[in-house]
C-alpha cells in the first residue's frame, strides 16, 4: 500500500514531467480535466449533441464553489464507474503508473503543444 495519497502523488509526477509554468496552473488544469472527462463521457457512449446541451445547460447557471464541485466530481465519478463496472481505484493506479512509464514521451508532446490550455489552436 502506497503511503502517499493518490492525490500527493499525482502532484509528485506532475512536478517530474511538466515545466514548473504547468504545475500551478488552473486554466491549464481545468483544460485538461475537461479533455478527459469528455473523452471518458465519450467512450461511454455520450454523443457530441449531448455534451453541447450539457455545456449550455451547466453554464446558463451561476458558478459553483470549487470544494463542494470536486466533492460532486468524485461522487458521479464513482457512480459512473459502478454503473460502468470499473474499478476508479485500480483505473487511476494504472494510469499513474502508464504516465510514469512514458514521461519522456508526455514531456515532447506538450513540448510541442500550445501552452497554457489543453485547446486546440
Amino acid at each position: 500500500m502506497q503511503s502517499d495519497s493518490f492525490q500527493r502523488r499525482v502532484w509528485q509526477w506532475v512536478v517530474a514531467c511538466f515545466p514548473k509554468s504547468a504545475h500551478l496552473n488552473v486554466r491549464e488544469r481545468n483544460h485538461r480535466f475537461l479533455e478527459e472527462a469528455l473523452e471518458l463521457a465519450q467512450a461511454n457512449a455520450c454523443t457530441k449533441k449531448e455534451a453541447h446541451q450539457l455545456v449550455e445547460y451547466v453554464f446558463s447557471r451561476p458558478p459553483g464553489e470549487v470544494r463542494q464541485e470536486v466533492g460532486g466530481v468524485m461522487v458521479t465519478l464513482a457512480a459512473l464507474c459502478n454503473a460502468a463496472e470499473v474499478s476508479m481505484d485500480e483505473a487511476g493506479e494504472h494510469e499513474l503508473d502508464r504516465n510514469w512509464a512514458r514521461i519522456d514521451r508526455i514531456r515532447a508532446k506538450q513540448a510541442a503543444q500550445p501552452q497554457g490550455s489543453a485547446l486546440p489552436q
